[in-house]
């Protein structure tokens, strides 16, 4: 059974900026996710999403074949308790799509704390009209690093 346009709060802060983005990767926005089916496991502050999944911001979109995200409750200067996204575990055929580029890959890990994500296995970023490939890229946008790794690095690159 799908789920169609589930916004769901412990998700609204979790994806990261992305290469090349500006948005700040705390910004209150909803994401909005489908998927076949979802699991929450309350204990474990984990919401698993499996089957064909999208998830969805105005700006940025990941497709995978599974999404665990991995949450925590903070507690507020007000002394109220607010849940924010600590990870999201993408796996199989995992797509990033931003306004400035294309990230593909087997598996993708999230750290939305930290600002920063690592794509795995045959990866290819594409930005504008060049494209690098490599088995491991990391970004961290707090310090505007994006590193490709893993073995034999190509690209093209074109101005």
């Amino acid at each position: 059974m799908a789920l169609r346009k589930l916004i769901l709060i412990g998700v609204a802060a979790g994806f990261v900026s992305f290469a090349g983005m500006k948005l700040p990767a705390h910004a209150a926005s909803s994401v909005d996710v489908e998927a076949d089916q979802m699991e929450i496991i309350d204990a474990e502050h984990k919401t698993i999403f499996t089957g064909n999944v999208v998830a969805k911001r105005p700006s940025d979109t990941i497709k995978a074949s599974s999404m665990v995200v991995t949450s925590s409750d903070q507690k507020q200067a007000d002394g109220t308790m607010k849940n924010q996204t600590d990870f999201v575990d993408a796996k199989g055929d995992v797509t990033v799509v931003t306004k400035n580029a294309v990230i593909t890959g087997e598996w993708a890990k999230f750290d939305v704390q930290n600002d920063s994500m690592v794509v795995g296995g045959n990866v290819k970023l594409v930005q504008g009209t060049s494209t690098v490939l490599g088995q491991r890229l990391q970004v961290n946008t707090k310090t505007n690093r994006l590193q490709m790794s893993g073995g034999r690095v190509s690209g093209s690159f074109l101005p």
